[in-house]
Formats: structure tokens, sequence, C-alpha cells
């Protein structure tokens, strides 16, 4: 299937390429219309107008973020209100609290949830699942690979769909998250939701919120 972007076509995306399953991101986002840019260095993340940020593994994503030279412009972009997709371990990137990260993990405070790494086990427990989503009427095709969980989600995050009463799905401002792959599953009706956000009006006390929870990072 594929979807026809209301806006934007031909925005140029960016998908984070140091680690993890970005390919499929990247197929997706051209789907979907715009131009998708895989991004490695700092003057690639300067030429996107929003940032998926793949499933891979988040310690290894921190570690690289830091020695690639992206670690700083991208808090930046991020605090400035960049759009931002994270799946799986992007979402834990992207979290204010990692319950059970390392010490040195990076994270960038962006939606306000506090997560655990692996919550619905290691590789072996991964599974697949049919979710309700708000907003999309058919169901979506969730597949979980060493998935975290959100533990907790604060008053400004709107929890867009869940899975045996845990949030799945969630989304605060420009910012969306995802414990799941939904690039795995092919459908891209996740990645057309976020590139709208690209163009969508958000007001300046949520990107201020934003930005002061980024600096505290």
């Amino acid at each position: 299937m594929v979807v026809s972007l209301v806006r934007g076509e031909g925005r140029p995306v960016g998908v984070l390429a140091l680690q993890g399953d970005f390919r499929e991101h990247v197929e997706l986002i051209r789907r979907l219309g715009a131009a998708p840019v895989e991004v490695r260095l700092p003057s690639e993340l300067a030429r996107v107008q929003g940032l998926v940020i793949p499933g891979g593994e988040s310690t290894t994503m921190s570690i690289l973020l830091e020695t690639s030279g992206l670690l700083e412009p991208l808090r930046a972009r991020l605090a400035a209100g960049m759009p931002v997709f994270g799946t799986c371990a992007g979402m834990i990137l992207l979290a204010t609290e990692i319950l059970d990260g390392r010490p040195d993990q990076h994270h960038f405070g962006v939606i306000d949830i506090s997560v655990r790494r692996n919550g619905f086990g290691r590789q072996r427990e991964s599974f697949e699942d049919d979710l309700q989503v708000s907003g999309l009427g058919s169901a979506l095709h969730a597949v979980f690979i060493r998935a975290p969980v959100v533990e907790r989600a604060g008053p400004g995050v709107e929890v867009l769909a869940q899975l045996d009463g845990q949030p799945v799905l969630c989304r605060q401002g420009p910012c969306l998250v995802s414990t799941f792959h939904p690039e795995l599953a092919g459908d891209p009706r996740l990645h057309e939701l976020f590139l709208k956000n690209i163009s969508h009006p958000y007001s300046q006390s949520s990107l201020t919120q934003r930005k002061e929870n980024v600096r505290a990072f």
C-alpha cells in the first residue's frame, strides 16, 4: 500500500544511519514521496526537516552519536523543535528517563516518558501483534523485537496505542515514538503521520517546554 502525502512532497527527511535497521525506514519515506537522507554527519543533519531514529542498540547508538560528532548538533535541533520519530531504540534515546540504562548513556528528554529496555523480553521472546491506533482506522501490524516498555507517560503525552494496557505508541508535540518496529511490517501510515508533523504548527509554549527538557540532559 502506498499513501500519498497531503503536504510536504519532496521534503528532505533524515534517517539516522549509524546503526540499526535504518534502510527499511529510508524505503518507506521514499515511498511516501519525501526525499530520505541517511544521516551520519552533522552536515547531513543540517539538511533535513525531520529525523527518524531507528531501532537497534541504544547504548551503541549513544556512543556512535558522540564519536560521529552528531550528539550536540542533534540535541540543538531537537531543542529547536525539529520533528522526530523514534522506534524501539530510537524511543529510548528520546525519553526523559531510562530506568535501566548505563550511567553514561546519552538520551535527549524530548518526550516525557520513562522506559525500560527489553521490557517485553529478549530476542527469543520477540513477537508480532495487531494494534488499534487512534486515528488510523484499521489495525496496524506491529513487530516487537527486544522491545522496551513505557512504564510512565507524563500528562503532556498522548498515548495513541496500547498493548495489554501498556503504551506502545506515544506522541508529544512534534515527537512520535513507538516501542515496536513499524518499518518491518511495511505499513507506511505511521511514517505518514510523522511526515505530516513536519508542517504542523505547534504552539510556542510546547516548543519552549521541549527546549527546557532537552537542555536538562
